[in-house]
């Protein structure tokens, strides 16, 4: 139900008399929305613009607008309880360090695109990492918003601000991973080598327990991830991703290796393969340290920890592994991740070259002549058809001319038009 009401006001201070006229309907949860105006046209045109959303059902309640960022954001947490800690922890920084000073205060109902674009714009310049990270949690809180009809449509609507653009990782070569690996204790060696071989996370390698390996079988079976939490204690919890749970099959090269390392472990079968003080695993600062010395040694101070499993995953890529192999083995939720370590590399373009010149029919030499003159009679010739531009001229013997014309697209070409 919606009317417009004419009211007239007398002022007690002039003593002349004012008209206003007050629009009035029944939102959908039973409540009367109402506003004043002082021409009865804009009152129509208020009441017709909600009428219009009421009957396409686009229609959002413009109080619920009112609620500030910085609320929005801590009801879409409390919501959102099968967060990993890790993950939870991380959304907390984004918003505590870069969310909320910029946004939280203003409602959600007035932030602008414009202003959405000039917050991400000043985060990139000053932590281009961070800005993408920042940008898809604006966005699914907003996202949330509109699905719960608190706005109508989301402001985040900066192309490619949700895209991290990171610069390439360095990769260490199989050689200079057995010297890092000869340079570390031995007691964190095999780490060093699950994590390249293995392509395991710093976390995976660190949560391993003797009965998750399957030495007969040469598996390894990735079930938890000991990491720390951003601000907070460490926490033993699942893989990353739901993908992160897997078994992969271990390089028979490795296997001496992880024996050996066995022996030196626990009896029991929850004993952890790099235990640290009382009955935890070993500090992830500890395994960084370790590696710091060894990639020192080698002369790769730029290697990080995470950098073996890139080399690992580069490795596996190089050998002509799917993108779907590479997920799997790497324990990637979705391709974009895995699609990383599709890039070409030198040696697998040489291999590439060597296979395509094993399917050359003869060692043809190809030699470029000058063209002819281009007179009034070859164009004519041209024009009918009854001459063929050749650039190139074989100098080899008469098959070696026909399987090279053969070969020729342009030659499939002409006779289709033929």
């Amino acid at each position: 139900m919606a009317h417009i009401q004419r009211q007239t006001y007398r002022s007690k201070r002039t003593g002349k008399r004012t008209t206003r006229f007050l629009a009035r309907f029944t939102a959908p949860d039973g409540r009367e929305r109402t506003k004043r105006f002082g021409k009865k046209i804009d009152a129509e045109r208020w009441l017709d613009a909600h009428r219009a959303d009421l009957s396409m059902g686009t229609w959002v309640d413009p109080d619920a607008g009112r609620i500030t960022l910085g609320d929005c954001a801590d009801q879409w947490l409390d919501g959102r309880s099968a967060l990993r800690p890790t993950t939870k922890a991380k959304y907390c920084g984004l918003l505590g360090r870069h969310i909320i000073p910029a946004l939280g205060s203003t409602p959600i109902g007035k932030v602008t695109p414009s202003e959405i674009r000039g917050w991400h714009a000043s985060l990139h310049r000053r932590h281009p990492s961070t800005a993408a990270s920042a940008y898809r949690l604006v966005q699914a809180i907003f996202h949330t918003a509109v699905d719960d009809d608190l706005i109508a449509r989301t402001p985040c609507k900066v192309k490619g601000a949700s895209t991290e653009h990171a610069t390439e990782r360095p990769t260490a070569t199989p050689d200079e991973l057995s010297l890092a690996v000869a340079a570390a204790p031995s007691k964190y060696q095999l780490a060093i080598l699950l994590a390249a071989w293995c392509q395991l996370r710093r976390g995976e390698v660190l949560g391993l327990q003797r009965r998750d390996f399957h030495v007969e079988a040469g598996l390894v079976t990735v079930e938890r991830s000991w990491v720390q939490i951003e601000g907070g204690p460490m926490n033993l919890g699942a893989p990353k991703t739901d993908a992160g749970r897997r078994t992969i099959a271990i390089p028979p090269h490795l296997l001496p290796a992880i024996e050996e390392h066995l022996m030196s472990v626990g009896p029991n079968a929850e004993d952890w393969l790099f235990p640290g003080e009382g009955r935890l695993p070993a500090s992830p600062r500890t395994l960084d340290r370790i590696w710091r010395n060894a990639r020192d040694t080698i002369g790769r101070p730029e290697l990080r920890f995470h950098d073996l499993r890139h080399s690992g995953l580069t490795w596996a890529a190089s050998t002509g592994a799917s993108v779907v192999e590479i997920m799997k083995r790497g324990g990637h939720a979705s391709p974009a991740a895995a699609l990383r370590y599709q890039h070409a590399t030198m040696e697998r373009d040489r291999a590439l070259a060597n296979s395509l010149a094993a399917m050359a029919p003869g060692p043809a030499v190809m030699s470029l002549v000058p063209a002819e003159p281009l007179t009034d009679e070859r164009r004519t010739k041209l024009a009918e058809g009854e001459e063929a531009a050749a650039s190139i001229t074989p100098l080899t013997s008469t098959s070696t001319e026909q399987s090279q014309r053969d070969s020729n697209p342009c030659r499939h070409l002409e006779r289709v038009v033929s």
